[in-house]
């Protein structure tokens, strides 16, 4: 087992450099599964979600082949079953974006239903809508999500939820089908956009991509290409905030500001001085916290993968600050970890109420999922004393080397491995 130690408080400085987008990333990869070619993909995040898609994809008899640290060469000519099994899905929500692009391939997908981060029900009716409306038939059986289809058909979908998503899996579904697809309420982030943008670079006709309605023309043949990824939002986001929080001074490059954009309006709000560059955004701080409400929403709103962060953050900032989670439904599970850091948080359903305390202390806590993670990483290095951060492995999900990262801007966090505790016979 795996933990971090983290001693604070500490003032982060410097310069921190962010990887490519880890939820394009996800979504990117089984779409070269569409190409009649190889497809050379850059600034790809060095995380285990990547990883495990690597890990599916040759299992299946793809060949990806390392490049360097960030770019890898995939070949997925000799695909074979279109299965994904369990011991692999597990461990990550988006191995269902393989169900659009296998359907699409080979005209029938089995994917066991998906794992990842538990902070609520996520259901995917909306993608098995999108996929039936295009001419599939689609049923779950023993935990297996199964699509078949003789043919796809473009179709006028609407989704009842704005959904990443579905608007994802039935964008790789529709790529080649025969006719028009048009999809309405769909999400708008900037990885959405991203993905069409490498269909449109193999040779795909996606229009629309970033509004509430996008256009797909089918094609027949896709294929390879050479493609790079953006910039991670959400880790810009976490260091950000980070900066803000510890009373720091960081220049965070390799960003897209547009895309950072509600994420700056409420730093800005809790007391940061933020100056945005072409790439980069500088975010300093050196009065007090102030007291900040938010309400999360799909893009262009401020995302819900911030939430844990920034709750984090207002934590530590005078007055009385209410956020609330307009997306997900159990997303404050982490809320008792800053607790025993000292944190005075109420929770009562989807909003929580956050009493800014002077001072946070050092507590040995967990990462329940990839963003709370991330959210005690940052309330450890704001506190005072020694926190131990157990179930790391959450955290490195989403985010290329962070233990590395922090340590260059002066924080004080060693990772080490400690044995696991024998578990005691039964008395």
């Amino acid at each position: 087992m795996e933990k971090f130690i983290i001693e604070g408080p500490t003032r982060l400085c410097g310069e921190v450099t962010v990887s490519g987008a880890k939820n394009a990333a996800v979504a990117i990869i089984p779409a070269t599964i569409l190409a009649q070619g190889k497809c050379v993909i850059e600034n790809i995040p060095n995380i285990s979600d990547i990883t495990v898609l690597f890990k599916i994809l040759r299992a299946m008899g793809a060949t990806v082949r390392v490049l360097n640290r960030s770019t890898v060469e995939v070949d997925t000519t000799y695909i074979g079953e279109p299965v994904v099994p369990y011991e692999l899905a597990r461990y990550m929500r988006a191995s269902y974006y393989m169900l659009g692009t296998l359907l699409t391939r080979c005209n029938r997908a089995s994917v066991s239903m998906p794992g990842g981060c538990n902070f609520g029900v996520r259901p995917i009716d909306q993608h098995m809508k999108g996929f039936e409306a295009l001419g599939a038939h689609v049923s779950i059986d023993s935990g297996m999500i199964n699509a078949q289809a003789d043919m796809l058909l473009g179709a006028h979908i609407y989704f009842d939820v704005v959904s990443v998503g579905a608007t994802i899996n039935v964008m790789l579904a529709a790529v080649k089908a025969k006719g028009i697809t048009i999809l309405e309420n769909c999400a708008k982030e900037p990885h959405i956009v991203d993905l069409a943008n490498f269909l449109n670079s193999m040779g795909a006709d996606v229009r629309g991509a970033g509004t509430d309605v996008i256009k797909i023309h089918g094609v027949d043949i896709l294929h390879g290409t050479t493609y790079s990824i953006i910039p991670d939002q959400i880790e810009a986001g976490t260091y950000m905030v980070a900066a803000a929080a510890t009373g720091g001074d960081v220049l965070v490059k390799n960003v897209i500001p547009k895309h950072l954009e509600s994420i700056i309006e409420k730093l800005e709000k809790a007391g940061a001085v933020i100056t945005e560059y072409d790439d980069a955004v500088r975010v300093a701080r050196d009065g007090e916290l102030s007291k900040v409400n938010l309400k999360t929403m799909p893009h262009p709103g401020f995302p819900t993968d911030m939430q844990p962060q920034m709750t984090a953050l207002l934590s530590m900032a005078s007055g009385t600050s209410i956020v609330t989670e307009g997306v997900w439904d159990n997303r404050f599970r982490y809320v008792d970890e800053l607790r025993r850091m000292g944190a005075l948080i109420q929770v009562d359903g989807k909003v929580a109420v956050v009493e800014g305390v002077p001072q946070l202390t050092g507590a040995p806590v967990r990462a329940v999922d990839l963003r709370a993670g991330a959210a005690v990483l940052i309330a450890a290095m704001a506190a005072k004393g020694t926190t131990e951060i157990e179930d790391i492995e959450h955290i490195e999900r989403g985010y290329e080397d962070i233990a590395d990262k922090l340590t260059v801007l002066g924080a004080n966090v060693k990772k080490m491995i400690v044995p696991e505790k024998p578990l005691q016979a039964a008395l």
